[in-house]
């Protein structure tokens, strides 16, 4: 058995980010990497070129290449780092996820969200929005979860709907409100219907 704590398992604290250790050799090593890589693009751009019945000077091969590392080193020293909490792709083992959520992702969630948010804020302001368009989202919600608790909507079982619903929540789907209900009204709507 472990001898770890719950305040062990509880406690959080983040971990540090490790400092990579600059590669031994320097500047030196680097720039006979460099050259190396120079000329060993150089050959296979003559090779290639040679093979297809080009010529171009050695100079502008040379050239070109050294602008394309050049280019491309720059590139990587210049990109920004990643975002805090953002974690470079890896595969999850034993299909563990690392507890991160990631708000650029598009999902059934934030879609479903986005989808209530928009009308509920527009309902402010335009009374008439609720009837037409949140009212009948959430008979339609209401008729589901009939369905599938109980097997009957309120169009098939009028009485039995009736009474499964309740009468506040019943009056409130049947009859349109003439104002927008408050925010503690909808969430008394919203507990009703999933007690359904």
């Amino acid at each position: 058995m472990s001898k770890t704590s719950i305040d062990d398992l509880l406690s959080f604290e983040e971990e540090r980010p490790v400092q990579q250790e600059p590669p031994r050799g320097g500047r030196l090593r680097s720039l006979l990497g460099f050259l190396g890589v120079t000329a060993a693009a150089t050959v296979v751009l003559i090779a290639g070129l040679r093979a297809v019945g080009l010529r171009v000077s050695l100079v502008v091969l040379v050239a070109g290449v050294v602008t394309v590392l050049a280019v491309r080193r720059i590139v990587a020293t210049l990109a920004p780092p990643p975002r805090s909490g953002q974690t470079v792709a890896r595969p999850q083992q034993d299909g563990e996820e690392d507890g991160m959520y990631n708000w650029d992702a598009r999902d059934a969630l934030r879609t479903a969200i986005n989808g209530w948010e928009l009308p509920l804020e527009w309902s402010k302001t335009q009374p008439e929005r609720f009837s037409q368009v949140i009212l009948p989202r959430l008979a339609e919600l209401a008729d589901e979860r009939l369905r599938l608790k109980h097997g009957v909507t309120r169009e098939s079982d009028p009485g039995r709907a009736r009474a499964l619903l309740g009468e506040r929540l019943s009056t409130f789907l049947d009859t349109p409100p003439r104002r927008t209900p408050s925010p503690r009204d909808l969430a008394a709507i919203v507990a009703e219907l999933e007690k359904i």
